[in-house]
């Protein structure tokens, strides 16, 4: 009988390795895999999370995240991009940021809900309960200091952009939007320019874009024609911009820096 249960001992951990394993083999074709978080992650790992998870397709102009709710919830997006504001006393809203896959939202140590969230398209995301994660935590300490990771990565990027709003040009704050949305969408960007003649898809409106930059969509429009007119871009269409010259786009963007 002692003999029978060490091998029953033995086995446990193998089983659950192998459940992980075939959780991961879900998540291959997922678009997050090899960004963020996930990126970074074993594929027990990411098993691990993935058993965790509760899987959401979301319509264009949900909102998920609400400023001020109970922050119950965290989010890894797979697909598709998702818009972030703040509610103003007025009640106008001040776009604080976009996340699209491979972006963890809802990283906040408060009880509540910092800021709201919206889709901007369809988007397929994954729900973690706090109360699971901290289970989760309990099990595996390096997703806890994953994610600590993650969001000092935010932290930085929201220090890039108050550089953005607080002492760049219109047209520098363009530039910089640019080279910045070409690295989120390219996988193996990692801070790399992007290559001439690279084509952005833009899911945002020139609405949008005015806001997070702290502009006028009027100075948008212009900013956007005088790149153009200066052969560093062109636009196709409202929702594609290509990169003709990201050298010179680079040069533009750190000239405040």
């Amino acid at each position: 009988m002692t003999s029978l249960n060490k091998i029953t001992d033995f086995r446990r951990p193998v089983a659950i390795n192998l459940a992980n394993r075939t959780a991961a083999s879900a998540c291959d074709d997922c678009g997050a895999r090899r960004h963020g978080l996930c990126d970074a992650l074993s594929d027990d790992e990411v098993g691990f999370l993935f058993r965790a998870a509760q899987r959401q397709t979301l319509p264009a102009g949900t909102v998920f995240i609400e400023e001020g709710e109970p922050a119950a919830y965290f989010y890894n997006v797979n697909s598709g991009n998702v818009r972030l504001f703040k509610s103003l006393p007025d009640g106008r809203r001040q776009i604080t940021g976009f996340a699209g896959p491979g972006h963890f939202l809802g990283l906040a140590a408060t009880e509540k809900n910092v800021f709201s969230a919206e889709t901007m398209e369809p988007v397929r995301l994954c729900r973690f309960s706090r109360a699971a994660m901290l289970s989760m935590f309990a099990e595996y300490p390096i997703l806890e200091r994953k994610l600590l990771d993650v969001a000092m990565h935010e932290l930085v990027i929201s220090q890039q952009q108050m550089l953005l709003l607080g002492r760049k040009t219109a047209i520098e704050r363009i530039a910089s939007f640019l080279l910045s949305w070409a690295e989120r969408q390219d996988v193996c960007a990692s801070g790399a320019l992007p290559k001439p003649h690279s084509s952005l898809t833009l899911p945002l409106s020139r609405t949008d874009l005015a806001d997070y930059l702290g502009l006028t969509i009027e100075t948008v429009s212009r900013s956007l024609s005088n790149l153009k007119r200066e052969g560093l871009i062109e636009i196709p269409n409202i929702h594609e911009v290509v990169l003709l010259r990201p050298q010179a786009l680079s040069d533009i963007a750190e000239a405040a820096v």
